[in-house]
């Protein structure tokens, strides 16, 4: 393919990247140096590009690769190394004691609102709780993948109302 097919195609598909640029950067600024980025890397290899492919396709791959690592480096360089030395640590927790009955308390009251939950939602809570995944619990039950992670979900925010009323 020549470089004016090239150029025509990816001028004629570049309008399609830029609402997908504000989505991954949602600043407007961002998502036009994004663009410009993906032109740019899109041009400069061009002789990666396979004469028949989904040049869109090709494009979004550019763009959405070059935003991940931009994300990676801001990322990195946001990281702040801690070189103090962590000897106060040692000790700390030499202060406090642990109450036994409290926590007995605490692990009796959460029992209590598991036993009264509705079956509908107690049995796939105890089996993901016991550590199967979605989807073995749904095999287990005979049930949808989707219903599964509702009920799960729903057992999760009914024991929090529950716990948090007492």
């Amino acid at each position: 393919m020549s470089t004016v097919d090239f150029n025509k195609m990816l001028l004629s598909n570049a309008e399609f990247l830029k609402p997908f640029a504000v989505t991954l950067t949602h600043d407007t600024e961002a998502a036009k140096d994004l663009f410009q980025e993906t032109l740019y890397r899109a041009l400069a290899n061009q002789d990666k590009y396979n004469v028949g492919t989904n040049i869109k396709a090709w494009l979004y791959t550019i763009m959405r690769n070059i935003f991940i690592n931009n994300y990676r480096r801001k990322a990195k360089q946001s990281t702040i190394f801690d070189s103090t030395p962590n000897e106060y640590l040692l000790n700390l927790n030499q202060g406090a004691v642990a109450n036994e009955a409290i926590a007995g308390i605490n692990l009796k009251e959460v029992q209590a609102a598991i036993h009264n939950l509705p079956e509908i939602f107690r049995n796939p809570f105890l089996l993901y709780f016991d550590g199967f995944k979605y989807h073995e619990i749904a095999d287990m039950l005979g049930e949808p993948l989707g219903t599964i992670k509702s009920r799960i979900h729903f057992a999760r925010k009914l024991l929090k109302a529950q716990i948090q009323r007492h």
